[in-house]
């Protein structure tokens, strides 16, 4: 894919599926605003990554369930540089409890950061990418917007919305030129910051043999996703608005 002359603003990039997603626009050509939260160290090897293969990237940090946070982090995306083509809503809350564990503050955490975070980011960008009469919004939902989850119902809640969200965004933006699609990952092995992998939060990968669990014969990895990112960023993805995509290396079909 050629993103060249792009700019991508990605939520939750320092760790994980926001990282292989960074990596893929800037290989692709896009500069990417690294947002993070917590993850400095991440989101600073993020951004190093991307420079020593030629790539121009910033970090800023940014929590996401904060309007004026957010509006503050679109407006220095623009300062540096000039517009935000693609935003990539991805930062996630994950605790893996069960419902009566939940207590109030950790369900509007995870609400606050998986809904809000996404709903923010997307007002904050809308009145540029209006503007420019063109725009692509991508939406990290999960499969578990469409099957239960046996560790944590909130989080399900939350991958659920994202389908709607994106949807309805889809019917209100598409006059502006700008699309809006979701991508649902499944188990998706990511490295720690000291090299070591470490698969997804949840524990299929556990409880079944992994070429049974996935047909294809892996998990998915970080840049699977950045793939698919990449092309639902695209011109050549034009015609795909409110669409759902499953990537699971067809691990719905069997589990």
């Amino acid at each position: 894919m050629d993103l060249k002359g792009k700019t991508a603003l990605v939520t939750g990039a320092g760790t994980g599926i926001g990282k292989g997603i960074s990596l893929e626009l800037a290989r692709c050509g896009a500069k990417v605003a690294i947002n993070y939260y917590s993850s400095v160290d991440g989101a600073l090897d993020t951004k190093t990554r991307i420079e020593e293969t030629g790539g121009v990237a910033m970090v800023v940090q940014t929590d996401i369930s904060d309007k004026e946070q957010v509006n503050a982090m679109v407006r220095k995306v623009m300062d540096q540089y000039g517009r935000i083509d693609i935003l990539v809503n991805n930062s996630a809350y994950q605790p893996n409890i069960n419902l009566l564990e939940y207590d109030e503050t950790t369900y509007d955490r995870v609400m606050n950061t998986n809904i809000m975070g996404y709903f923010l980011c997307t007002q904050a960008v809308l009145p540029y990418m209006k503007e420019q009469k063109k725009g692509r919004i991508i939406n990290i939902s999960s499969v578990h917007s469409k099957r239960p989850f046996e560790a944590d119902p909130v989080y399900s809640m939350t991958k659920g919305a994202i389908k709607m969200l994106t949807r309805e965004s889809a019917v209100e933006f598409g006059r502006y030129g700008i699309t809006v699609n979701a991508v649902e990952p499944g188990g998706v092995r990511v490295e720690r910051m000291n090299g070591h992998s470490r698969p997804a939060k949840g524990n299929l990968h556990r409880r079944y043999d992994i070429s049974r669990v996935f047909p294809v014969g892996r998990m998915g990895l970080p840049s699977d996703i950045g793939y698919l990112v990449s092309f639902l960023a695209s011109d050549e993805s034009e015609h795909i608005s409110g669409s759902c995509i499953r990537i699971d290396g067809g691990s719905m079909l069997v589990v």
